[in-house]
């Protein structure tokens, strides 16, 4: 059985069960998982290693642990977005877009590095205008959007699987309004959750 695993932030972490290896998260790593583990019956196991809070830097320093260790025969990562928002708020902490790329390029180099075999999709971090984002919303969408470019250059570099999502989202503000998809203009409803699942899900049959 081939392992998948998912990692990233609290859009990935989705409020899972910390206490069975990460699994039952409310989130899309759970769409995921019932969707291909319908689709491929007893070939998969999924593990969700995402962190809540997590920055670039903050996933890169659980790189052995949550990554590396797993030993995963497919992973997907979603990261950016608190790399920008920790920037604006009173106690700034974010990282610079510089930084972001420089960090998770060594992620992905190092991991490739012991795990050659590993298949990577690299998810596009994204942002909507809502209640958690309009009051810097002029600052955190282009920030986002370099952090989007940086993800998209590094899966260019390593020739990985890469999923734009902003444009997704755009796209679904015509049929109903931002909260919708994203409750606070950065987590997703169930029915953003369902988009990236779909997305992933279409990814992997490119990659398996």
């Amino acid at each position: 059985m081939k392992t998948f695993l998912f990692q990233g932030d609290s859009i990935t972490d989705a409020n899972r069960n910390r206490d069975a290896l990460g699994q039952g998260s409310r989130g899309y790593p759970t769409f995921v998982e019932g969707k291909l583990g319908a689709l491929y019956p007893n070939e998969l196991t999924f593990i969700n290693k995402g962190v809540s809070g997590d920055r670039s830097v903050d996933m890169y320093a659980r790189i052995k642990r949550d990554f590396i260790n797993i030993k995963p025969d497919y992973a997907s990562i979603l990261i950016g977005v608190n790399d920008v928002w920790h920037d604006l708020n009173d106690d700034p902490n974010g990282v610079a877009d510089g930084k972001y790329y420089r960090v998770y390029r060594d992620f992905i180099a190092e991991v490739l590095d012991a795990l050659p075999d590993c298949k990577i999709i690299i998810l596009e971090p994204f942002v909507l205008k809502a209640s958690g984002t309009e009051a810097h919303y002029d600052v955190f969408r282009p920030e986002v959007e370099k952090r989007a470019a940086s993800a998209h250059h590094i899966a260019e570099q390593f020739n990985l699987a890469f999923v734009p999502l902003q444009k997704r989202f755009d796209e679904l503000t015509a049929f109903a309004p931002p909260s919708f998809w994203l409750a606070d203009g950065v987590h997703p409803t169930p029915a953003g959750h369902e988009i990236i699942a779909q997305a992933v899900v279409e990814a992997f049959e490119r990659i398996r």
